[in-house]
Formats: structure tokens, C-alpha cells, sequence
């Protein structure tokens, strides 16, 4: 597969859904998902202009991390256990995970040890779905309120992973219900948040995602092509 054509493409669609939506296409981060992706195809899709690099798993992560180096920006989206934590709270410029207190917790301990306030964004299970991570939408107000008094986080805005379905349009929904849930958060009155980001949208439905109102989209195949899980 061609990075440099997939990322075109991509940087296209993305035009095309923001002038539907009335938007500024430069609002919207893509972001290349590198799961089992080799670093020298990392490389390539760098040298195309992307600047930020999500990883699900923290020991990709922290392999491919020094081999990277510092042009561009990591993000940790993957489900984060609270053991894993010290190992990347160095490394990344925004965790999509957070979605227990617990966590919160160990998050804020571990960034406050190295005089880091961390950046994270809260996940929604916006499908109600049980083989999904993230915090019920209706739990947000009250999940603010107990993660509040830490100090080293700074909760970004919301990131969720939509429901599976046939057609993309039949995902419209959960976005929709998604931005209204992050308009929610940036009306919140606290003072650990800054809300900037809603992460939703992958390579089947980035497209719609971008129509309602996600600026940063997370990318996988649609940049390297199918993953090869054996390696």
C-alpha cells in the first residue's frame, strides 16, 4: 500500500466532509494508528506530513518510541491498565483512556512525580456496548466531580470507539450524541479541564465522524493497509 496516496486520500475526504460540515479542514488531526505497524513504515507516513502517532498497546509504545524520536507527537489510545502507567506517562502527549478513577488516580501520581500535568481524554462507551471500555455518557457530570481534586491531570475532552456497523451512516447517531457530550464537558465549570479534543472515527467512519464535529481521527489502515497480526 502507498502511505503517501492513502494519506492524500484521506486528507481529502476529510476536505470534503469539512465543507459539507462548514468546517475548517486544518481543525482536524489525523492521527496514524500503529499497531504492529513496523517502524520503518512509521517513518514513511511521517515524512508525508503526519505529526502524531497513536499506539493501543504501552509496549509498542515504549519500543518504538526511542526509535521514532521526537518529531512527532505520541498519544496512548489504547485500553491503559493502571500497572502500565509509569512506563508512558514520559512519553505522551495525551492518553484517549482514561475511564476509571483508579486510573485517574495513578495517572495523576506518576505525572506529578516527574512535575508533569498529563493531558488525557475521558472515554465514552457511547454504545452501551460490554465488550467496550469507557464510562456510560450519563456518568460524566459525576465522574468530573471525582477526579477533580487531581491536580497533574488535565482532561482534553472526550474519545470514544463507535459501535460496529454495516454502513457508516448508521454510526451517525453515536457521533452526533458524542459532540453533544463534549459541548456538555466544555460548559462544565472545573478546574481541571480544558477541553479541545473529541477523538472519534476510525478508517470506516472517519468521514461522518468529521461531519460531527470529531478534530482528531484515528487512522490505521486506512494509511498502511491491513495488518499483518503474525508478525
Amino acid at each position: 500500500m502507498d502511505v503517501r496516496t492513502n494519506i492524500e486520500a484521506i486528507k481529502s475526504n476529510i476536505q470534503r466532509a469539512c465543507k459539507k460540515a462548514g468546517r475548517d479542514p486544518s481543525e482536524v488531526t489525523i492521527m496514524a494508528v500503529t499497531k504492529t505497524i513496523p517502524v520503518e513504515r512509521i517513518k514513511e507516513a511521517i515524512a508525508c506530513g503526519i505529526k502524531v502517532i497513536g499506539e493501543n498497546r504501552v509496549q509498542e509504545l515504549v519500543k518504538k518510541y526511542p526509535l521514532i524520536g521526537g518529531d512527532v507527537k505520541w498519544h496512548m489510545i489504547g485500553h491503559l491498565q493502571v500497572n502500565k502507567v509509569k512506563y508512558i506517562v514520559d512519553k505522551v502527549e495525551l492518553i484517549h483512556s482514561l475511564d476509571s478513577v483508579k486510573l485517574a488516580q495513578e495517572i495523576d501520581k506518576r505525572a506529578k512525580a516527574i512535575g508533569k500535568r498529563q493531558n488525557v481524554l475521558i472515554e465514552i462507551n457511547i454504545g452501551g456496548e460490554d465488550t467496550k471500555y469507557g464510562i456510560k455518557p450519563e456518568e460524566l457530570g459525576d465522574f468530573i466531580k471525582q477526579i477533580e481534586g487531581f491536580e497533574n491531570l488535565c482532561v482534553q475532552g472526550l474519545m470514544t470507539v463507535a459501535p460496529i456497523v454495516t454502513a457508516p451512516e448508521d454510526v451517525r447517531p453515536y457521533f452526533k450524541k458524542m459532540k453533544q457530550l463534549y459541548d456538555e464537558l466544555k460548559d462544565m465549570k472545573s478546574r481541571i479541564i480544558d477541553a479541545r479534543y473529541l477523538s472519534m472515527g476510525m478508517t470506516s467512519d472517519y468521514v461522518v465522524a468529521v461531519e460531527e464535529g470529531a478534530n482528531i481521527v484515528r487512522i490505521g489502515t486506512g494509511i498502511f493497509g491491513p495488518r499483518n497480526y503474525d508478525k
